[in-house]
């Protein structure tokens, strides 16, 4: 799990630190922002999907070979991209990268769901949400220490050092059994659902009804093919579980919700206090610290107090936060970074205690595809909400709904926050009413190759 959590540190590091050089990489490139900033967009619709797919390999293939596979690629695409010289290279080593990383988020779900029993399983789950606050909060300082003294194709370096893990995978995944590797691979399954995620992200980000309506065309050819195939890339009968269907439609929402906080809240930082970037990432440093440190304390509260406690605390922390944000947006930004702390840390809770929640409503042959959806769907949801997010700041506000607001601007971001806090009060209700259970009774093997 140590070796989990370093590696889940440098792959959330690696998504994140090339939106800082996007600009910059324009210039060098004669490119727009826009165009630029499909060195992320490419890399996040790639990892969206490409998690779900390794969580379907998982149930077929040893997950030592997967990760090797993965982290292979992954650091083939680092290579690439430090060797590169134009912006098609640089774009084929982000998708690289992206194709051997979604393999992380995925084996971070399923090795605690599937090597620990459902009493330790939240510590497990705990470190994953560690590595992963860290790669948050060292990813805006390494970028900016690399790209004040080098190119920022050094930028990919650390991704490069990824190989030096794979013999420690090697040594501590043991070799499982797997009964379905005679069973065919439903190609066009898995294509029908990548086609889904790539046309709905593309018509949010872009405010195409175009590219919604073939994605929701797409989605619905892809529950027929589920249905009708003799073995379908998601089997039917998850969806049935109705526990797994409530926990993937709350982290849906949860995901979208919380992205507000890395995407929303810079913006905010940017027009209401004419932060520049710098600034910008030093104020939200402290809140990935702060969510680092108590990720694996949550973990072990909803060993010891079960997930449901940790739902309720991390929701209390995220009400808090949207509520004083709402009602202080335009005072001290010091005050913001300080309210970030609670919403960074809130998060990692619910994320900790779903992720929790979810793997103990599978059975043992779909924890693979299980919690590689669970891990696709926060990743559409983020991706979604960013693009609404960024409607609702280009059209401003006419009215403010918060009557106590303290500072004379920012009644838009006020508006925002408010509907945020009262849409977490909305989830902690249906989460006490549909998943709230103490600890499972019955814990799974500890390993699947003594099971």
């Amino acid at each position: 799990m140590r070796l989990l959590l370093a590696t889940v540190m440098i792959s959330a590091m690696n998504a994140i630190m090339f939106n800082v050089v996007l600009p910059q990489i324009g210039d060098e490139f004669g490119l727009t922002l826009a165009q630029a900033s499909w060195l992320s967009s490419a890399y996040t619709l790639l990892y969206a999907f490409g998690t779900v797919t390794y969580g379907k390999l998982a149930d077929r293939f040893q997950l030592k070979s997967l990760l090797t596979f993965g982290l292979s690629l992954f650091a083939a695409g680092s290579l690439v991209g430090l060797l590169s010289q134009s912006f098609g290279i640089a774009l084929l080593a982000r998708c690289l990268q992206a194709a051997g990383a979604a393999a992380v988020p995925a084996m971070a779900l399923i090795i605690p769901a599937r090597y620990f029993p459902r009493e330790k399983r939240g510590s497990a789950i705990g470190m994953t949400a560690t590595g992963l606050a860290l790669g948050g909060a060292l990813a805006p300082v390494v970028s900016a220490a690399v790209v004040s003294v080098a190119s920022w194709r050094w930028l990919f370096l650390p991704s490069l050092l990824m190989l030096a893990l794979l013999p420690l995978y090697r040594r501590f995944l043991e070799n499982e059994p797997k009964e379905e590797r005679s069973r065919p691979f439903d190609w066009l399954g898995g294509s029908l659902l990548a086609a889904s995620v790539t046309l709905l992200l593309l018509g949010v980000t872009n405010r195409s009804w175009l590219y919604v309506s073939c994605g929701v065309a797409a989605v619905l050819l892809f529950i027929v093919r589920i249905r009708r195939a003799e073995h379908p890339f998601v089997q039917p009968r998850l969806f049935r579980n109705r526990a797994y269907a409530v926990g993937l439609t709350l982290a849906f929402l949860i995901a979208g919700i919380g992205v507000s906080l890395y995407f929303l809240t810079p913006i905010m930082l940017s027009d209401v206090y004419r932060l520049d970037s710098a600034w910008i990432g030093f104020a939200m440093v402290p809140a990935a610290a702060a969510s680092s440190i108590l990720g694996r304390k949550a973990g072990k509260l909803a060993d010891r107090k079960g997930n449901a406690y940790l739902y309720a605390v991390g929701s209390a922390c995220l009400i808090g936060c949207f509520a004083l944000l709402s009602v202080f947006t335009g005072i001290s930004p010091v005050w913001i970074a300080v309210f970030l702390m609670f919403g960074n840390v809130g998060q990692s809770f619910l994320q900790i205690a779903m992720s929790n929640s979810v793997s103990g409503s599978l059975p043992q042959d779909q924890t693979g595809i299980g919690m590689g959806l669970f891990s696709m769907i926060s990743f559409i949801a983020q991706g979604m909400a960013a693009g609404v997010y960024g409607i609702a700041a280009a059209q401003g506000a006419s009215a403010n709904w918060n009557p106590l607001l303290a500072g004379p601007d920012g009644a838009l971001y006020s508006n925002v926050y408010l509907v945020l806090a009262a849409a977490h009060v909305v989830l902690l209700t249906v989460y006490r009413l549909r998943l709230r259970k103490g600890r499972p009774s019955v814990a799974v093997p500890l390993s699947p190759a003594r099971e």
